[in-house]
């Protein structure tokens, strides 16, 4: 599964709607449905965004593993 496909079922999962997760990204809805179709390229920023957001690691919201760690907490390093 690829991060097309897991940033979709991130939001869906957590009952998001496209908006409410395009207002997080300050993006507009229809950039954001383009991220979950595949037009255009999530910016690395945006994933780091949606994966603190979702508490999921970077490894499992771009499909590399399909294990939802949380994402790590480097406070006070």
């Amino acid at each position: 599964m690829d991060y097309i496909k897991r940033i979709r079922e991130l939001r869906e999962d957590n009952d998001y709607t496209q908006r409410e997760v395009a207002v997080l990204l300050n993006v507009g809805q229809r950039t954001y449905a383009d991220y979950e179709y595949g037009k255009t390229r999530i910016p690395l920023e945006s994933m780091i965004k949606l994966a603190k957001f979702y508490k999921v690691d970077m490894n499992y919201i771009c499909g590399v593993s399909d294990v939802r760690v949380p994402f790590p907490n480097n406070k006070g390093k």
